[in-house]
């Protein structure tokens, strides 16, 4: 089983962080952080690097139901979603798989949680 779901599309960068943003949405998920990851790099170590963010997208339903399953889980959560340059026209769109990251924790309530965000981040990601 992969750690994630990923797909590689064609567009600008701005435009499909933004496609991503309202998709996740559409599945009930918040953006909670907006990592810029070049930016960051250029500003601390003087590198340069790809256009790279990562979107720490939350369900607020599903992370309550997770965290009254399992306390710790919050120590997973937020779900994260990466969109990343890899040329001039093409980006990858990469999203957690929750079913891998959670088979660590031995909960079958928290099993079931993890089967619905999976298709819920497969269909963002199958939208883009």
């Amino acid at each position: 089983m992969n750690y994630y779901f990923n797909k590689t599309v064609k567009g600008n960068f701005e435009d499909i962080i933004d496609k991503v943003s309202k998709e996740l949405e559409k599945e009930g998920f918040g953006v909670l952080t907006d990592i810029d990851l070049k930016a960051t790099f250029k500003k601390k170590l003087d590198v340069d690097f790809q256009n790279y963010r990562i979107l720490g997208a939350c369900n607020a339903p599903y992370a309550h139901k997770a965290l009254a399953a399992e306390d710790k889980v919050g120590t997973m959560l937020p779900c994260n979603v990466i969109v990343q340059q890899l040329d001039d026209n093409s980006i990858e769109i990469a999203a957690v798989n929750p079913i891998a990251s959670m088979q660590a924790i031995n909960n079958s309530e928290l099993k079931e949680i993890a089967d619905e965000i999976s298709e819920k981040l497969k269909k963002v990601i199958n939208n883009i």
